[in-house]
């Protein structure tokens, strides 16, 4: 099994171009497959006995460990990934884990913050700072753009232009799309750029490093990093949930529905592959309509 995960890994990463955070997930969900058929006296791992009833017990297994239903299903399209390539390549005649049902997953509308709420997190940073200076511009963009943590970490300086206030993004599958930002982000990047080449010239890494977001040691900027900055504003604010970044995505695209944003477009900006993904944004947008109404209306 081990040399058909390396060739499955080799053509996600060199023929279908998945990101990084993507490739960790499916080795990860391989790798604790292949556990899960180990484990077992009667088990194997001859690739042409695993069946559908096998992967089957394995999200069996899985629940019992407490694993949410969301995890379970991101690990049974992991499989069915492998197996679609395994069985396309001639290796299986099938593909078993085509015949598992997904689990049904809960629908959870996603949170997003006020108008209110987000001018009060953009008001935190300390601008008289490095890290404050560094910090508003990430929030800036964030919610000013609307791109995922992981396209904002893998930002150059050659994505950005502040003449257009245009952003180069790869998003998901390193599919390329442009993204408009507003004056305030552009604001924040003229305070943050000169802050960021010092930190790296400092550092010595300004031959090296072409980040747009760096550390303190002149380091391109994690998603964990990221998640921390976010983490530590909120807890200094009104925000009474747990928040993490995409929770500025989903105010942006909440944000420009309320406000007469075509669906289209949003998708667009958000790089969304299936225009599905975008309209959960629609039941937050009839909310808020719903709101306006009980709170105006005479006869609600």
């Amino acid at each position: 099994m081990k040399d058909q995960v390396e060739f499955f890994f080799a053509y996600l990463c060199y023929e279908r171009n998945y990101s990084p955070h993507t490739l960790i997930n499916y080795r990860r969900d391989l790798e604790e497959f292949e556990r899960y058929l180990k484990a077992g006296k009667s088990r194997t791992i001859k690739l042409a006995l695993i069946d559908h009833i096998t992967i089957r017990d394995f999200l069996g297994h899985l629940v019992a460990k407490g694993n949410q239903k969301r995890s379970v299903a991101r690990k049974l399209a992991s499989l069915r990934s492998f197996f679609r390539f395994l069985h396309e390549r001639g290796e299986l005649t099938s593909n078993p884990a085509q015949l598992v049902a997904t689990p049904k997953q809960p629908k959870r509308m996603p949170r997003f913050l006020s108008i209110h709420q987000i001018e009060e997190l953009l008001s935190l940073p300390d601008l008289n700072s490095i890290r404050g200076k560094r910090d508003s511009a990430i929030l800036e963009i964030l919610y000013g753009t609307g791109i995922r943590v992981g396209e904002l970490i893998t930002l150059d300086l050659g994505s950005v232009s502040l003449g257009e206030g245009l952003l180069r993004v790869f998003g998901k599958g390193r599919k390329e799309r442009i993204v408009p930002f507003g004056k305030p982000a552009l604001k924040s990047l003229r305070r943050y750029l000169p802050v960021r080449n010092r930190i790296v010239r400092k550092k010595k890494t300004f031959q090296l490093e072409e980040a747009l977001f760096v550390n303190l040691r002149g380091g391109r900027l994690t998603s964990r990093s990221v998640q921390r900055v976010l983490k530590g504003y909120v807890s200094q604010s009104s925000v009474a949930f747990l928040a993490h970044p995409h929770l500025l995505r989903h105010s942006f695209a909440t944000h420009l529905l309320n406000n007469g944003a075509d669906l289209r477009s949003i998708q667009e900006l958000l790089g969304h592959k299936n225009l599905s993904t975008t309209q959960k944004y629609t039941h937050l947008s009839v909310g808020e309509l719903v709101k306006i109404y009980r709170a105006s209306h005479p006869k609600a």
